[in-house]
């Protein structure tokens, strides 16, 4: 017997699947992305949250990102307490978590965004990690859809900040209520069609996958793929299959609007997501926001099991070169939508929210590919109030927003209940907004807007008693015509910027 006591092993070094090492390069090309991504967001009003990587599991609700195998889609654990915990799958989860556990200290509405790593318990394959970046924004507690209108802008400004040209890249825009008011006009409305309803979403999902032929077989009898599997379809009859299919094939919105709003016709639901839809296009192109840059598209159908009204999507529309030499789009870089039901899981009560996510690693691809990679002071935004809420006025408001927004001053327009014009005040003087516009009816008529300068309306009273005669040059507010809006802004924000100097100074 040999008593020679064998070698011990080396410890073999070994990445586990899924996961992969940021050299330098790649940390450095993300934190110049992210750092443009973060301007714009600030520059819209928004504040940042960070939130921790683990939260309790039953937080995650039903919202797991493989709902076949709802236990194995994240990385969980249990505590020494014997709770389950799992490493966050996305970052709108422990954004709802935050907001119920912290809703009596939070402003309403909370824009916030939010930046970090994901864990996905998948299996990995060619571009598919079981950890990555996201970058999220979102607006919890504006029931508008022009929070989701801005939601669509702020991507569209986002992806130009990075420096993807117009052309280059769509915003598309649907809403989940057209689809509900599409499947409920086919007879699949009503509780006992849920899980009808379901196949039939999980068959439309599989449109860029399969395409409309495979979505057919889908939403039929069922689909065979190569290997001989066999996937049970939604069972619908031809009619049923035409309708959803013409619903998701539509390119042309304007041209089809008039068969999609008969389609739906007679369903609450459907024409209200029409109408959304319609304001939604109203507002981004009374704000300069044109179709070549943000299209209604009722071909989008991400997350259709998770989103409540308007869904939208970044896509990237040049092409590129992928693993086998082939010129392909590059497509997706991100999205979003609105989410009414997730806060209210906690709250018992409605608590709307719209957002949207940004797949970093992805959008760090298109950049590298178009050559695109190689402390100062916070000032709130100004805020543009919101007087009146038809088509006409939103739109002058957006617009306003967007032309301060363009000439580089942080700005935005007031997402809550416009009907309590207090409200708005107040939330502009808890945040610290330097800047209130104003614009009713009347000023309306006549093109002008009132400019309210908040600081300077909290100082008039005496506070600060030296340099009194410059001072006293200035006013709380005065009337503007809109032409001038920009640089009656700038002026005020200067004179703020002239105040805060001299008060280091004394």
């Amino acid at each position: 017997m040999n008593d020679k006591q064998k070698k011990p092993q080396k410890l073999k070094a070994r990445l586990p699947r899924g996961f992969v090492d940021r050299t330098a390069g790649d940390i450095r090309a993300v934190n110049e992305m992210t750092a443009k991504i973060r301007e714009v967001y600030e520059h819209y009003g928004f504040d940042p949250l960070e939130t921790p990587l683990f939260e309790y599991t039953d937080a995650l609700g039903k919202f797991l990102p493989d709902s076949d195998r709802p236990n194995e889609g994240v990385f969980s654990l249990q505590d020494d307490d014997e709770q389950w915990m799992s490493l966050r799958y996305d970052l709108t989860a422990p954004l709802a978590r935050h907001v119920a556990e912290n809703f009596n200290e939070i402003q309403l509405p909370y824009r916030t965004y939010r930046a970090g790593y994901v864990f996905r318990n998948e299996k990995p394959g060619p571009g598919r990690f079981r950890q990555f970046m996201q970058f999220d924004a979102d607006t919890v507690g504006a029931p508008g859809v022009q929070a989701d209108a801005e939601m669509c802008m702020m991507m569209a400004d986002t992806l130009e900040a990075l420096g993807i040209k117009r052309g280059d890249y769509l915003i598309r825009v649907n809403n989940r209520k057209v689809l509900d008011g599409v499947l409920e006009a086919i007879g699949l409305g009503g509780d006992d069609k849920a899980g009808q309803r379901l196949n039939v979403l999980r068959a439309i999902d599989k449109l860029d996958k399969f395409g409309p032929e495979g979505v057919a077989l889908l939403l039929g009898p069922g689909r065979k793929d190569e290997s001989g599997d066999f996937t049970k379809g939604a069972g619908l009859d031809k009619e049923q299959i035409d309708k959803v299919l013409f619903f998701v094939g539509i390119t042309d919105y304007a041209e089809s609007a008039q068969r999609l709003a008969e389609l739906v016709a007679g369903t609450a639901k459907g024409g209200e997501g029409v109408e959304e839809l319609n304001f939604i296009g109203a507002l981004v192109t009374s704000a300069g926001y044109q179709s070549d840059r943000i299209k209604i598209d009722p071909s989008v159908v991400r997350g259709l099991e998770y989103y409540t009204g308007p869904v939208y999507e970044a896509e990237l529309t040049f092409d590129v070169t992928n693993e086998k030499g082939e010129k392909v789009v590059f497509g997706s870089v991100g999205g979003g939508g609105r989410y009414d039901g997730l806060v209210s899981r906690f709250m018992g009560q409605p608590v709307p929210a719209t957002g949207f996510s940004i797949g970093v690693s992805r959008l760090m691809t298109a950049l590298k590919n178009l050559g695109k990679l190689g402390a100062s002071e916070v000032i709130e935004p100004v805020l543009v109030t919101v007087m009146d809420g038809d088509v006409e006025a939103m739109g002058r408001y957006q617009k306003m927003t967007q032309e301060l927004r363009a000439a580089g001053i942080r700005a935005e327009m007031f997402q809550g209940n416009w009907k309590k014009f207090g409200n708005q005040l107040k939330y502009a003087d808890r945040r610290g907004c330097p800047v209130a516009i104003i614009q009713g009816g009347d000023e309306r008529a006549t093109s002008v807007v009132q400019i309210k300068d908040l600081i300077e309306g909290k100082r008039l009273s005496g506070e600060i008693e030296d340099n009194a005669s410059w001072r006293e040059a200035r006013v709380a507010q005065e009337t503007a015509p809109e032409a001038d809006l920009v640089a009656k802004v700038k002026e005020i924000l200067a004179a703020q910027a002239e105040d805060r100097k001299r008060a280091a100074n004394a």
